[in-house]
């Protein structure tokens, strides 16, 4: 096994490496290979001996190696990849406000909102919009920002300066585009290094948004109990099918969401972030990834190719 880490985790993944070894699995079977994507992952997907690829990361980079493993003249080979989406949440008027906000909270900001099923945009119904916004509001000052190591802080910085920069040129373009709620405030400890500010706009239409902003920027749309169905088939239509949250205490309703809403994981009632291994197979559909999910009882398979027999 070849193990190519983004290059800004390289380090953690030499010391995982480290680790795996420790547990008595021979050197000679796993090879640490760190490196910039466009230079050495290229050189890898297109490399004839490479029986098959892994990958985590964006949809176009998914698309590239696809890409490269069809162009090889050594026929098709497996891949498994975890991509992005515009995850959405449904909240609608018999959820519990102050369930929904810890769940918006952590599903939004935790880990800075550096997960691929962090939750992106949040639909609320218009009935009870005007008591749960200000309370998300309220909840966002409460964030603390700052050094990942303090136990005090709740948001740490993003990954690099150019995740920074273009999660900053989206927040610019929706406080000429949308409604700004809450930006929280940085303090002195975030002066170097590359922090964005938890932010939260209220916006019209999901469609305006191009692209998965992959960062601590959450989206509100209003909607009314009659557009349910408009409100599913949008976030459907954008291609991605990662992580869904619902909450509702009608089962009738969260049931009809999950039926048709085309995603890999939805979540009822709880935040939408935290699948755990082995308990909860986890991934997505269409542009957020080609399953079956990890951790599931078909994703050993996915590994997999077809030994024609020869008579």
């Amino acid at each position: 096994m070849i193990a190519k880490p983004a290059e800004q985790t390289s380090l953690i993944a030499f010391r995982a490496l480290e680790l795996l070894l420790e547990t008595g699995i021979p050197g000679g079977v796993i090879q640490f290979v760190p490196g910039d994507g466009a230079t050495v992952g290229s050189v890898l997907t297109s490399d004839e001996r490479v029986a098959g690829v892994a990958f985590t990361g964006s949809t176009p980079t998914a698309q590239r190696i696809n890409r490269a493993l069809a162009g090889r003249q050594c026929g098709a080979s497996p891949l498994i990849a975890e991509t992005g989406g515009q995850n959405a949440m449904l909240v609608d008027s018999t959820a519990l406000p102050e369930q929904v906000v810890r769940d918006v909270i952590r599903s939004a900001f935790a880990s800075a909102g550096q997960r691929c099923s962090a939750l992106r945009v949040l639909f609320v119904q218009r009935d009870v919009a005007d008591r749960i916004i200000p309370l998300i509001k309220g909840a966002m000052a409460e964030l603390s920002v700052g050094l990942p190591e303090a136990l005090s802080t709740d948001v740490g910085p993003v990954i690099d300066e150019k995740a920074r920069q273009k999660l900053a040129a989206h927040i610019d373009k929706m406080k000429q585009q949308g409604r700004l709620i809450y930006e929280v405030a940085l303090n002195e400890s975030c002066a170097n290094g590359d922090y964005i500010a938890p932010v939260a706009f209220e916006i019209d239409d999901i469609r305006q948004l191009e692209s998965e902003n992959f960062g601590p920027v959450l989206h509100i749309i209003r909607y009314r109990a009659d557009e349910l169905d408009k409100v599913i088939d949008q976030v459907n239509a954008t291609g991605f099918g990662l992580t869904l949250g619902v909450h509702s205490r009608n089962e009738t309703t969260y049931r009809h969401i999950e039926k048709r809403a085309r995603v890999g994981n939805c979540y009822i009632n709880r935040d939408q972030v935290g699948a755990v291994v082995g308990v909860q197979p986890f991934g997505g559909q269409g542009l957020s990834g080609t399953g079956p999910k990890a951790g599931g009882p078909h994703y050993l398979y996915r590994f997999t190719k077809p030994v024609i027999a020869s008579h």
